[in-house]
């Protein structure tokens, strides 16, 4: 069935209440039925739709020879005036006319309750006042209620049990719009009018706001690109701190070709045939594809979040970004009415993105909570919104995190986070679009030469940084807004070199100016490192090596070649090559100075004595006695418990053992190959820092 309609067959005007049965004739129709056996009625809808939804079932209560009273608070004639002539206000009025109306009823009638928000906390307990007004609800079982629920808050317990039926009007079926536009507003949008186009930007509003919205459009009628319709639509729709990001995933993001893909073919493709479709059972087969659960996992300012504030400038969609921590609340149900809020508020101003940012922080696996417990109803509120989503609303959650495997398996389940998109440590291709795209935003000039030369040096892992950090999108990021600064205060114009890159890198670190013995320490210590990596087949062959650092807390060290073969984890040999290279500095020293330093040394045997545990303990790589066996958790390194007092002894021999016989490994290595640590140490004196292209007369064909 196509889904272009022509103009003669929308309506010439509509009033609101016309709109409101045109809308949601079937739920009225079913509140009203309901009603009429004696059951009261919950409908969650927005403020400003509630008067014209009560009027239109006081219609179709007197056709029943139903009376109903409406209590607003406002006062009417006969109400009883307090002593004293002072104002009850408006929910004293409501109490007293409620009591009125409780008390006073002998036969069966209903009671429309409007403000039933104005009983509860922003938490959803009882106000003072709602006390009393427990005791009438539950009094009198003569009267039906109708009452309308506010979806900004949340009823405690005791008066939704008043309630068995319960509907929601929230927004607009896409399949009623039709009946929503006139012929008049239907010339905004082209001469071809495509209601389901319309409903992406208008899902979450009421017929009522609905009306307003499209009777105020305003521009030439029949245009050949509607654009500017849906743009006055879109902005009208936007609420609270809701914006659309403008953000380019080609422009202004660079490399990540792989990444770029997967999102365009898995998402954005297919949404973009869908906005194109012009056929039912084409954009329901459609709909069906799309999920709207997305993790975006990796390390660290990767870029995570600015791939999502990508895709919604891709479509259109407003973005909301929250951040997992800021979530909590000390407060009972607090945490969960904000989850409510958020998801309110992006179905308002659909299409939309929630972005939970940290997502583990409240949703990780249930019964691994170190916390006061609120996250295990933050998660199963969490699960509550996403399960209530319907097809055709364009409402995409994401959720960041740097930790996937922890999150809770309830929300890894098709139908929820279902998409899972990796974003890794960029490599070099990736650094270079990132860099060339900085260099023109900052306008910083860089040369071919200063590109490829940030590119090589932020191969490997951040100084300073936690181990195992490399450089992500944030560290380069930093880098040339760094280097936009040296420009600016030095009033540079021309382009920058590496030698800039190099200065924007160090300008501010306390350099480390060694003596000749410390000098001689450190070539002796780093030599060995070199040497020893060049005579162990499975570690990655060392690529730079210096004793004139600019960073004091490293002054000097050897820098290795990226191992992409690693990335999936490391083979027991690769592990005991890495273990070796470890105590070549220090064997160096012995060897050459006939002594051991405590400086040099102490970084080395803090990972190798962890290298060795991991080998042993975490990997189960120990040996037959111990056989293939976890003993220490990989989470938070604890042994594990009720291990025999022998078995304990066995894992510590085996991993004395691996350190003991690494050690005499790197030492045999120096002691056959001592011409190089010399001439090694011989050219560090001289020159202070090798590149790669110096160690050809080092390396003799290895």
């Amino acid at each position: 069935m196509s889904i272009i309609l022509a103009e003669k067959d929308l309506p010439v005007e509509l009033t609101p209440p016309q709109a409101v049965e045109a809308a949601y004739a079937r739920e009225l129709a079913e509140v009203a039925s309901k009603l009429q056996r004696g059951l009261p009625c919950l409908i969650e809808s927005d403020k400003d739709l509630a008067p014209f939804l009560f009027m239109n079932l006081r219609t179709r209560l007197r056709q029943l020879n139903l009376q109903c009273t409406y209590l607003d608070g406002r006062p009417r004639e006969g109400d009883a005036q307090p002593a004293g002539g002072m104002p009850l206000g408006l929910m004293g009025t409501m109490i007293a006319q409620l009591r009125d109306s409780v008390r006073g009823a002998v036969e069966r009638r209903v009671i429309v309750l409007p403000h039933l928000d104005l009983l509860t906390t922003s938490q959803g307990g009882l106000t003072s006042e709602a006390r009393e007004v427990i005791v009438l609800l539950y009094e009198n079982p003569e009267i039906v209620w109708l009452g309308f629920k506010d979806p900004s808050f949340s009823l405690p317990k005791v008066i939704e049990n008043l309630f068995p039926h319960r509907i929601s009007m929230l927004g607009t079926a896409r399949d009623r719009l039709r009946q929503l536009v006139t012929q008049r507003e239907s010339r905004k949008f082209g001469k071809q009018f495509n209601p389901w186009a319309l409903y992406k930007y208008v899902s979450g509003v009421n017929a009522v706001k609905l009306r307003r919205l499209l009777s105020t459009l305003e521009g030439e009628d029949y245009p050949t690109d509607p654009k500017q319709a849906y743009k006055q639509l879109r902005q009208a729709t936007l609420t609270g701190s809701l914006e659309i990001p403008e953000v380019s995933l080609d422009k202004d993001i660079g490399g990540y070709d792989k990444v770029k893909k997967r999102l365009r073919q898995e998402i954005l493709d297919i949404l973009n045939r869908r906005d194109t479709a012009t056929n039912e059972e084409d954009v329901a087969r459609l709909e069906e594809l799309i999920p709207r659960g997305m993790i975006f996992w990796g390390p660290p300012g990767t870029g995570k979040t600015y791939f999502a504030k990508a895709m919604a400038a891709a479509i259109g969609a407003a973005i909301t970004i929250v951040s997992g921590p800021e979530l909590k609340s000390k407060w009972v149900g607090e945490s969960e009415e904000n989850l409510r809020q958020i998801f309110y508020r992006a179905r308002q101003s659909a299409p939309s993105i929630i972005v939970f940012d940290e997502l583990d922080s409240f949703a990780a696996a249930r019964g691994t909570y170190t916390g006061s417990g609120v996250e295990h109803s933050m998660v199963n509120q969490l699960l509550t919104e996403m399960d209530g989503f319907h097809k055709e609303e364009l409402v995409f959650v994401v959720g960041t995190t740097n930790f996937v495997e922890v999150l809770d398996l309830a929300l890894l389940r098709p139908g929820r986070f279902e998409f899972h998109l990796y974003i890794p440590y960029p490599e070099a291709d990736d650094r270079r679009e990132i860099l060339k795209i900085y260099d023109q935003k900052m306008r910083l000039k860089m040369t071919d030469e200063a590109i490829e030369y940030t590119v090589k040096e932020t191969g490997g892992e951040v100084d300073g940084a936690a181990e195992g950090t490399r450089y992500s999108g944030d560290h380069l990021n930093a880098l040339c807004r760094s280097l936009a600064r040296l420009r600016l205060r030095d009033g540079r114009k021309d382009e920058t070199t590496p030698a800039d890159i190099e200065q924007a890198r160090s300008q501010y670190q306390e350099k480390f100016n060694p003596t000749p013995n410390e000098e001689k320490l450190l070539a002796t210590h780093e030599a060995g490192h070199f040497v020893t990596a060049l005579h162990c087949p499975l570690h990655p062959p060392p690529e730079r090596i210096t004793i004139q650092s600019q960073h004091s807390w490293a002054p000097a060290y050897v820098r290795f070649q990226q191992d992409d073969s690693r990335r999936l984890g490391m083979t027991r040999k690769q592990m005991l090559d890495d273990l070796c290279v470890l105590f070549g500095g220090i064997e160096a020293e012995r060897l050459l100075l006939d002594d051991i330093s405590t400086g040099a040394g102490g970084s080395d045997l803090s990972r190798a004595t962890m290298l060795a545990h991991l080998i042993v303990e975490i990997y189960g790589m120990g040996g037959e006695k111990t056989g293939l066996r976890q003993f220490r958790s990989p989470r938070d390194g604890k042994r594990v418990e009720g291990l025999s007092p022998k078995l304990q002894e066995e894992i510590d021999r085996q991993v004395s053992e691996l350190i003991a016989e690494q050690q005499q490994r790197a030492a045999t290595i120096l002691k056959e190959n001592r011409d190089q640590i010399e001439m090694l140490r011989t050219m560090l004196f001289e020159k202070k820092t090798l590149e790669a292209k110096s160690f050809a007369a080092l390396l003799k064909g290895k």
